[in-house]
């Protein structure tokens, strides 16, 4: 839905030539729809001197986008390149221009609150990505700095100061970049304010030195991925050198946590990390998939006071023993996301499984369990341990030996959910030949049959139609789920880990020589 006041800034913003010629005589409150006008439009040149010409003290992606008393799309998901680009140019030039009144009033961009998905409705197509943008701005920061020691500048130059609310995210290619814009920040007209900080492919020297960069008392969640080796000395060093009192999320790479390559003495640096968690009191998410953890996952997430709202163990090695913990701890009654796959939760401690469930009933969300080992014997089990939890709007279960039958069953209970909006389910068994092994590798995981698979997931699809249920998305993304920052930094990823293996490769060789 669009107010007249919606339709005729869209008439506006598609004569680029007379907007241009216009927008300095135009309302101040005008601004606002200009800009999502121009944006949903993809008017580049038009939302560029939009930027620009702002006379607002606060520019935020997320009210501009979101949904709107003028108009009730919702664009906080399109990352078109080209739209970001020209605010982004607006942005510098906006600095750089003389004023037109007698000072700039903008003092805060807000670029977070966006979402990077896979497919983009814009023309062009194309996303700037949480990569991508770190380094636009770093990039303008930098020609910031270029024109503010050249003769011709402007003065105002000068005395404007524009904090940049922002998602960072740094590898090793634009780590050189970043660090420059964030220590001459104090001398930039544009200075980078780090609410999220997601970092890959970096030595730890460089990580433990650009997060003392990007002002950690300041950040929401810190991502630290795939292809840095933290282990658990490491963590400690930077959770006793570094304060995060703000800190609500923190995702730690595979083997941050690996019980078996520390002798018994070693294991109570786990209690001493979790000491140290619980000192950051705002933390409700918590990460640490492939950790083996076996037996000690209490030492790490009793001292914590504060419950966690997240929890991802995915392919933890988790024992009985840590399956009680978590169904009787203080953290089930909070959980709204859940990640157990990896465990073989139906065979292994189902009593635990089903209690934790249950617990966590009354505010669960999203429910991952993948390669579980979950199949046609346990269908009843699952769904009494499922039906509790009226909250769910995600359920994940790839990787899970069922039967076309089995998954029947599944879709049938799934109509009862009412919350229930995306189902990610995997190929029935039925498809795949007779001797194949799960947990399938990536050779057996595309040999099935295609034809066969359509017929069985239109008749899935059909159990939800007929029961009005069309509103919930399921699907079968093979190699999991779309991950916008490992698409993004994919070559970069597969460049650094050649790297690491022929390192290591020659690392062996030489101590064959000795």
């Amino acid at each position: 839905m669009k107010t007249l006041k919606f339709l005729a800034a869209e008439s506006f913003v598609r004569d680029t030539e007379k907007a241009q010629q216009s927008l300095c005589w135009l309302s101040h409150n005008l601004f606002p729809l200009l800009f999502k006008a121009s944006y949903l439009h993809e008017q580049s040149q038009v939302l560029h001197d939009v930027v620009q010409h702002w006379p607002l003290a606060e520019l935020s992606l997320k009210d501009l986008l979101g949904r709107t008393a003028d108009c009730d799309d919702d664009l906080t998901d399109r990352t078109c390149s080209a739209a970001l680009g020209a605010l982004l140019d607006g942005l510098r030039d906006h600095v750089l221009c003389q004023p037109v009144t007698y000072t700039k009033h903008l003092k805060l961009v807000d670029l977070t609150g966006i979402r990077d998905v896979q497919f983009q409705l814009c023309r062009c197509r194309r996303s700037l990505g949480k990569w991508a943008r770190t380094e636009k701005v770093t990039s303008i920061c930098y020609e910031l700095l270029l024109a503010m020691e050249s003769q011709d500048v402007s003065l105002s130059v000068f005395g404007v100061s524009i904090d940049i609310r922002m998602d960072v995210f740094v590898t090793s290619r634009n780590y050189e970049a970043a660090v420059q814009a964030l220590l001459l920040r104090c001398h930039c007209p544009l200075k980078i304010r780090c609410v999220e900080f997601r970092a890959d492919s970096l030595p730890l020297k460089n990580l433990f030195y650009i997060i003392k960069l990007a002002e950690p008392a300041s950040l929401q969640k810190l991502s630290i991925v795939h292809n840095i080796r933290m282990e658990m000395p490491y963590l400690e060093v930077l959770l006793s050198r570094v304060s995060f009192p703000n800190l609500r999320a923190l995702i730690l790479p595979a083997r941050t946590f690996d019980v078996r390559r520390y002798a018994p003495e070693d294991i109570e640096m786990l209690a001493k990390i979790g000491e140290m968690l619980s000192q950051l009191t705002c933390l409700r998410e918590l990460s640490i998939p492939f950790s083996p953890l076996s037996g000690q996952i209490r030492k790490l997430l009793s001292p914590l006071d504060t419950p966690l709202q997240v929890l991802e163990v995915a392919n933890c090695s988790l024992s009985h023993t840590d399956m009680v913990y978590l169904a009787n701890s203080v953290h089930a009654e909070h959980l709204e996301r859940l990640d157990l796959s990896g465990h073989d939760v139906a065979d292994l401690y189902p009593a635990m499984f089903f209690k934790l469930l249950s617990r966590a009933s009354h505010t669960l969300k999203s429910l991952t369990l993948e390669e579980c080992n979950i199949g046609e014997e346990h269908i009843n089990l699952m769904i009494v341990a499922l039906v509790p939890c009226r909250k769910l709007t995600e359920f994940r279960f790839l990787g899970n030996p069922f039967s076309f039958r089995a998954l029947k069953c599944l879709f049938k209970a799934f109509v009862d959910f009412p919350h229930l909006k995306y189902v990610e389910f995997p190929v029935p068994r039925d498809c795949y030949s007779d001797d194949v092994t799960y947990p399938l590798d990536d050779a057996s995981l595309g040999s099935y049959d295609k034809d066969q698979y359509e017929r069985m997931r239109e008749e899935l699809m059909k159990i939800l139609y007929e029961a009005n249920r069309e509103d919930i998305l399921a699907s079968t993304p093979l190699f999991g789920s779309y991950d916008p920052d490992i698409q993004e930094t994919s070559n970069e990823l597969g460049v650094f880990m050649l790297q690491s293996f022929k390192d290591a490769l020659s690392n062996f060789m030489e101590s064959l020589k000795t």
